[in-house]
């Protein structure tokens, strides 16, 4: 028979990506990303805290394995969207972690989006040159 696993899931999104959290207890600490290691994952240092953080702000470090499946979007956006969706799957786990995360800025979906091409233009803002004559 098999025993049940115990999860908090979550979703973070940010820009076009999304990242759906699967957060288990009593874990080692290991954070997989699409099947691969968050370090491999995101190379760059400050994407890879930006994953992390969540936890050095409640410090419960060590103390969860997180799978991610993270779609869309580029890297910075995916970062983001897995810190969401860490700190989101942390205050199903917790109600008290929800004020550390909030004070962090953690707990909040940033909205800003990429504004959209309008026709007759080269970009969403820029215009071609204007000739009164």
């Amino acid at each position: 028979m098999a025993t049940a696993l115990t999860q908090f899931n979550a979703v973070g999104r940010r820009k076009n990506a999304v990242a759906r959290v699967y957060l288990r207890p009593n874990g080692s600490g290991k954070i997989v990303v699409n099947k691969r290691d968050y370090t491999e994952y995101f190379p760059t240092v400050w994407r890879q805290t930006a994953v992390t953080s969540p936890f050095k702000v409640t410090e419960t470090e060590g103390q969860f394995d997180v799978v991610v499946n993270a779609r869309g979007g580029g890297m910075t956006g995916q970062a983001e969207a897995v810190r969401l969706g860490i700190a989101r799957a942390l205050v199903s786990f917790n109600d008290e972690l929800k004020k550390p995360l909030r004070d962090a800025g953690f707990m909040t979906r940033d909205p800003r989006m990429v504004e959209r091409k309008k026709y007759g233009q080269p970009k969403a803002r820029k215009r071609f040159q204007f000739s009164k004559r």
